[in-house]
């Protein structure tokens, strides 16, 4: 029976969505909670990977049971096992061919600054502390340049194995409440570090440090050194894998 399972998770405390070897990773826990569950290893595999560090509201996983199983119980099941900073939304039977990265036809990702003086005792695990302050317009005028089919090569991680850095943004925007300051983006798949990387692009934006035309003369250039380095991974959520 093929499943897809909704996951919610803080990432603080784990290498990051991918099994790896000797760290501990949201899919290797979720894997030995199947395995306590049906007494044989259970494969989950993920819409994508997130960071060390990097959380998530809506994940998706798909998994094959090797027999049926009420999937309420399932649920209840799997939650009782895994730590209290892995949560199964929801499962649901999923078609047979369901592949949930291929399948997807967009990705949400929500980025949350934390724009004051002071430290929070609370937020200080998902958010980036920016002290300064700075121009919300000139960073929404910024997040603009993103939307649209481009080359994202100044934005990504060097090194990694892709075919192409094209990819198509949907929408690109900030928000301001209170004293934080939300950016969400959408698009049809992102390269690693991508959105810390334009991110980090447009806080400095908003700092005075860049212009808005530098900006798009850093995506026109593709030279990953040409841009600022990555903001943290804490701040960065994976919201919804939209299909």
């Amino acid at each position: 029976m093929a499943l897809k399972l909704t996951i919610e998770y803080d990432g603080s405390n784990y290498s990051g969505w991918q099994l790896q070897p000797r760290h501990d990773s949201i899919q290797g826990r979720i894997e030995a909670a199947l395995e306590r569950i049906f007494a044989a290893p259970v494969r989950v595999f993920g819409s994508g990977r997130t960071d060390a560090g990097v959380h998530a509201r809506g994940q998706v996983a798909s998994i094959s049971i090797p027999r049926p199983f009420d999937l309420a119980e399932l649920q209840r099941a799997l939650n009782s096992i895994l730590p209290p900073d892995i949560v199964i939304l929801d499962i649901s039977i999923a078609p047979d061919n369901f592949d949930p990265r291929r399948s997807a036809h967009s990705r949400v990702y929500e980025y949350r600054v934390l724009n004051r003086k002071l430290p929070s005792a609370f937020d200080y695990r998902y958010s980036w502390l920016v002290r300064e302050h700075l121009d919300l317009d000139a960073m929404i005028s910024a997040a603009h340049i993103f939307v649209g089919e481009h080359d994202f090569a100044a934005f990504r991680s060097l090194g990694t194995d892709v075919t192409t850095t094209i990819r198509r943004v949907i929408s690109s925007e900030w928000t301001r409440d209170a004293e934080v300051l939300l950016y969400r983006v959408e698009a049809n798949s992102f390269l690693r570090h991508m959105v810390r990387a334009m991110v980090a692009a447009m806080i400095d934006v908003g700092r005075g440090k860049l212009t808005a035309d530098k900006v798009a003369t850093i995506l026109d250039g593709l030279d990953r050194h040409a841009a600022p380095a990555n903001a943290p991974p804490g701040g960065l959520y994976l919201v919804e894998v939209r299909y």
